[in-house]
C-alpha cells in the first residue's frame, strides 16, 4: 500500500487538522527534530490551543506534590474536580496519563484536554508528572505512574473520590502506561480499579504488526517516531526477549483479572492492530471490553481537529463509555 493512498484515505476535515500541524512542523511532523525540540514545540502547540480556550470557571485544580516510588523521587499531579461539588457527596476518581510517545508531554500540555473530561465525567481527575525517556527509562515512567494511583486511593476519602469507581484513563503512550499501571495493580493486589480507558494505546515494543509498517510518512506518530519513543523507554533492550509487560503491555502472558476496559484507534493509525489484538486477548481472557475502529481516523485526530464529525463521535462515545463504567452523567457542565 503506498503512502499517498493511505493520506488520501483520512477522513477530510481530519485532514485539514494535519495539514495544519505540517504547517508549523514540516510534512514528517516532530520527529524531524531532536527529542528536546520535540518537547519544545509540543509545549508551544499546545500552550497556544490553551491560549484559545475561553475561561473555564466550572473546573477547580490544584498542584500539588505526593510520593513516589520507593526508589524514586516524589511525583508532581494535578488535581481537578467540577467546582462547587465539596458538599455532593464522593465522585469518581480518574487518574489521567498524558501522551507523547514516553519523551514529551506534561500536565501542562494535556490541561486542555482533562477540564472537558472532568465536566462530561463529573469525576475527580488526577493528572500525573511522570518522569520522561529517555533520561528516565522503564520502569521510571510506569512507577511514578502507579505511585500517583496509590496516593490516589490511599487519600480517596480527603480527595472526595468514591473507591469503588477508581479509573485510568491515558491515550497513546498515556495508554500504553495505564494498561502497564492496570497489570502491575492487579499483580501488586491494590488498588482495586473499576475501569480503564485506553484511546489508540501503545503497546508493543516490536513493531512487527502490519499497521506498524504500513503507516510511514502519514506525519502523526509514524514509524520511526515509534521505534525513536521505544528506544528512548528501552534502550538496547526494545524488541528483544527482556522486555517485562509493565513497559509493553502486549507482552503480558496473561491478561485476566484486569478492569473492564475500552479501546479506540483509527484505521490508518500505527497501533491499529495491536489494539485490535489486546482488546481480543483481554476478550479472551473473560476481560469486558468495547472497542471502536474508526474509518479514514488517525493518531490523534480529535486533537488535530476537535471539530471534525469524526472527533465529535470519538469523544461521545469516550464520554458514553465512562458514563456507564462510572455511573455518571454525560452532558458537560450540567448536574442535577
Amino acid at each position: 500500500m503506498s503512502d499517498s493512498s493511505i493520506t488520501d484515505r483520512i477522513d477530510p476535515q481530519v485532514r485539514r487538522g494535519l495539514d495544519a500541524l505540517h504547517e508549523l512542523t514540516g510534512p514528517g511532523g516532530l520527529v524531524n527534530f531532536d527529542i528536546p525540540r520535540q518537547r519544545e514545540l509540543y509545549e508551544e502547540m499546545n500552550r497556544a490551543a490553551l491560549a484559545a480556550l475561553p475561561p473555564n470557571d466550572r473546573v477547580e485544580y490544584e498542584d500539588l506534590t505526593v510520593p513516589g516510588p520507593a526508589d524514586g523521587p516524589d511525583v508532581a499531579v494535578r488535581v481537578y474536580r467540577p467546582a462547587g461539588t465539596e458538599d455532593a457527596g464522593l465522585l469518581p476518581g480518574i487518574l489521567y496519563i498524558h501522551g507523547g510517545g514516553m519523551i514529551t508531554g506534561s500536565v501542562r500540555t494535556d490541561h486542555r484536554q482533562v477540564l472537558p473530561l472532568v465536566e462530561a465525567a463529573d469525576a475527580v481527575v488526577v493528572s500525573v508528572e511522570y518522569r520522561l525517556a529517555p533520561e528516565h527509562p522503564h520502569p521510571a515512567p510506569v512507577e511514578d505512574c502507579y505511585a500517583a494511583l496509590l496516593w490516589m486511593s490511599g487519600r480517596a476519602s480527603e480527595l472526595g473520590i468514591d473507591p469503588d469507581r477508581l479509573a485510568l484513563y491515558g491515550g497513546s503512550a498515556g495508554g500504553g502506561l495505564a494498561a502497564g499501571v492496570a497489570l502491575l495493580a492487579r499483580d501488586r493486589g491494590t488498588p482495586r480499579l473499576a475501569f480503564q480507558m485506553l484511546p489508540y494505546p501503545m503497546l508493543d515494543d516490536r513493531n512487527i504488526t502490519p499497521s506498524s509498517q504500513e503507516i510511514t510518512d502519514v506525519g502523526i506518530w509514524d514509524r520511526a517516531a515509534n521505534l525513536q519513543g521505544w528506544q528512548a523507554l528501552l534502550g538496547e533492550r526494545a524488541g528483544t526477549g527482556r522486555v517485562d509487560p509493565y513497559a509493553a503491555p502486549a507482552r503480558a502472558d496473561d491478561l485476566s483479572g484486569l478492569p473492564p476496559a475500552y479501546l479506540d484507534v483509527g484505521e490508518l493509525d500505527l497501533f491499529r492492530d495491536e489494539n485490535i489484538a489486546y482488546a481480543n486477548r483481554l476478550m479472551q481472557a473473560g476481560v469486558p471490553v468495547e472497542l471502536h475502529v474508526y474509518p479514514g481516523g488517525i493518531h490523534p485526530g480529535e486533537l488535530l481537529a476537535p471539530d471534525a464529525e469524526l472527533s465529535t463521535r470519538i469523544t461521545g462515545y469516550r464520554v458514553d463509555a465512562l458514563d456507564r463504567a462510572l455511573n455518571t452523567r454525560p452532558v458537560p457542565g450540567t448536574r442535577p
